[in-house]
């Protein structure tokens, strides 16, 4: 009996025994599982429990023009936040903070209790600001570095850079077209919390995940941005007009040099202006070009040889009925060739070269010349255009599209139109960015011209060019648009804007143009200028037109482009000696200025403090063609101010930033 008490008594022991070696085993494998396969997983989840992770603004690459000045920049500013367990007294601390801050005792109060542990009060402070609160001295208030989008040229190029928001995300221009390109990765401030959740302190620390983004070097120069602005300011202040476009584009390769607005705004405060200010009209509005038109009318007409250049056509005295409608000139003319057609600008001759074309051939060339489609600029927003597919046309169509009513364009396709005839034929893609460089300033990629398609033959280009030089020549309509010393090519526009009341034409509202390319026999610059409902004239020729002539002639001097046609008025203009381009200068022998070009006799002005665009100024003038050097302020020159000027002085300035 004892022995089977025994037996039994054992059995238990090695049935507990194996039970709890079985439970020892399993939690020794759980064990091992969690601590060697999961243990990132666990690691993880230990650290979200005691560390907070507060996302802080990732910083932006910069902005270069085309020398190399810088058009955006990202600087750290103080932004200030408060861990409110740590705040001993909340409304005390707010009522000191509130007037630095420019807010509310009471805004700052609900901030510190919407949350326990971290709160942010004031983002991107002044160094003032900062430095006050500083001194403070307020436990639970402290500082973490964030970047700050700032425009150092403030509203010079704002409309092709764009801003952004306070993410940073890019919302206009660059910022938006390559927001994550210039964007950086984010970076994170860590706090620490106890057991309970309760904050302990803020590490201070951000995370080796924050980096800047790369950086965009523009087509755009900002010296011709700058010329281009002030001269469209003056064309619609001076037109008393509703507002204006300006548009500079290198001919040979698309590169666009300057593209202005008026009325413009600063990217620094965007939120001052108006929804309307803000947009890029030169690529988001489409008009009428008016007779701007007649110059791809002619040159496909030339080049399918529906006409010939001394070809006459009778314009009918000035009135001349098709389809049920009256066509107008504004002059009356009898017998014109096709030159003098664009010269004078007859409404009744386009319309009969648009005939002897026909619909089909007319449609294909303004599909090709880069009408009815967006021209794939690296911007946002960009429209296409309306022009309606030949099967549309009825009645008066033909005739009313070969005079630019009837179908509508943005400045873009214009000037990108126009520099087709300016390089021979062929049609470019403009663009903006010329390449992305790393911090370092070593090229990551760069953008190359592309050629869209050949539109017209060199030979019927250089036919329209010089049919174009008749326009701003003694007699033209465009004669305003001249250029002392160089043949300009140009084309005068006048339409009337549609009433979205009538849904007819208003009697009233008219688009004014002026577009072109200088000099004519070589182009370096395609230029229009678009002056959008003017009071004092409703005609290209007159509002438009001196505009072009003005931003052409600095453009030229800045370039250092000589002049290769008789100057009617000599100017006084200092040039450099030949060893010494300008910042932009072309390596072309021809735009070096020949010795008898050179003026001496002048006295040097004292440019000392000046910035870039107050020199400009000077130079303009006083008639001054100076070698700019480096951006910012003059800090050095030569000749010293005072000092008479020799034809063989090199003339220049030195500029450098502010400290």
């Amino acid at each position: 009996m004892r022995d089977d008490r025994d037996k039994w008594t054992r059995r238990r022991i090695y049935l507990i025994g194996g039970v709890f070696a079985f439970i020892l085993s399993i939690s020794v494998a759980r064990a091992f599982y969690l601590q060697i396969y999961e243990q990132e997983k666990f690691a993880r989840l230990a650290e979200k429990q005691h560390l907070k992770v507060v996302q802080l603004t990732p910083s932006r690459g910069a902005v270069y023009d085309a020398t190399n000045s810088a058009l955006a920049v990202s600087i750290e500013m103080d932004s200030l936040y408060a861990e409110p367990r740590n705040v001993e007294d909340q409304s005390a601390a707010a009522a000191q903070l509130a007037p630095l801050l420019g807010t509310t005792k009471e805004a700052l109060e609900k901030k510190m209790k919407a949350s326990k542990g971290f709160a942010w009060l004031a983002r991107r402070l002044t160094p003032e600001v900062a430095a006050q609160i500083r001194k403070l001295d307020i436990d639970g208030i402290g500082f973490v570095k964030e970047p700050k989008r700032f425009y150092p040229n403030a509203e010079i190029g704002s409309h092709v850079i764009g801003f952004t928001g306070l993410d940073p995300e890019g919302l206009e221009g660059v910022e938006k077209k390559f927001d994550t390109t210039l964007l950086g990765n984010t970076g994170y401030m860590v706090t620490e919390r106890d057991a309970l959740g309760r904050d302990i302190g803020n590490k201070g620390m951000v995370t080796q995940n924050a980096s800047t983004g790369q950086n965009l070097v523009l087509t755009l120069d900002k010296n011709i941005q700058y010329i281009a602005e002030k001269e469209l300011a003056a064309a619609v202040e001076n037109s008393r007009a509703k507002g204006g476009i300006a548009v500079v584009m290198e001919p040979a390769s698309g590169k666009i040099l300057a593209m202005a607005n008026y009325p413009t705004f600063n990217p620094n405060s965007f939120g001052k202006f108006p929804p309307n200010a803000l947009r890029n009209k030169a690529i988001t509005d489409s008009f009428e070009p008016g007779s701007t038109m007649k110059v791809f009318l002619i040159a496909a007409a030339l080049e399918e040889k529906s006409v010939k250049p001394e070809d006459g056509f009778n314009c009918e005295n000035g009135s001349y009925n098709i389809g049920g409608r009256t066509i107008h000139d504004t002059h009356k003319y009898g017998r014109l060739s096709v030159g003098d057609v664009l010269k004078y600008s007859s409404n009744i001759g386009a319309a009969k070269i648009g005939a002897k074309l026909g619909a089909e051939r007319l449609y294909g060339y303004l599909r090709g010349f880069g009408f009815g489609a967006r021209s794939n600029i690296d911007l946002p927003g960009e429209v296409s255009g309306y022009l309606r597919n030949k099967s549309s046309w009825y009645g008066v169509d033909l005739a009313t599209i070969s005079f630019g009513q009837g179908v509508s364009v943005s400045s873009l396709q214009l000037v990108a139109a126009m520099s087709a005839i300016a390089n021979g034929g062929s049609l470019m893609q403009p663009y903006v960015v010329d390449r992305v460089v790393d911090s370092k300033g070593n090229p990551v990629k760069q953008f190359s011209p592309i050629n869209r398609q050949k539109v017209i033959s060199p030979e019927t280009a250089k036919i329209v060019a010089g049919m174009m030089e008749a326009v701003a020549a003694e007699g033209g309509t465009g004669t305003a648009a001249a250029v002392d010393g160089f043949k300009v090519a140009g084309k005068t526009g006048t339409a009337q804007k549609a009433d979205p009341v009538t849904k007819g034409y208003s009697h009233d509202k008219r688009t004014a143009s002026f577009v072109g390319f200088v000099p004519s026999d070589n182009p370096r610059l395609t230029i229009l200028v678009v002056v959008d409902e003017p009071k004092t004239s409703p005609y290209g020729g007159v509002v438009a037109a001196p505009a072009f002539s003005a931003i052409a002639r600095q453009s030229l001097c800045y370039l250092r482009v000589s002049p290769n046609q008789p100057v009617k008025k000599k100017p006084a203009v200092i040039e450099v000696k030949k060893a010494e381009p300008l910042v932009a200068a072309a390596e072309d022998e021809d735009d070096v200025a020949p010795e008898n070009h050179l003026q001496s006799g002048l006295m040097m002005a004292n440019f000392r403090g000046m910035s870039m665009r107050q020199v400009l100024q000077q130079m303009e003038k006083k008639g001054l063609n100076i070698r700019l050097i480096g951006s910012g302020r003059v800090v050095e020159q030569n000749p010293p101010p005072g000092k008479k000027i020799n034809p063989s002085d090199p003339v220049w300035v030195k500029l450098a930033p502010s400290a």
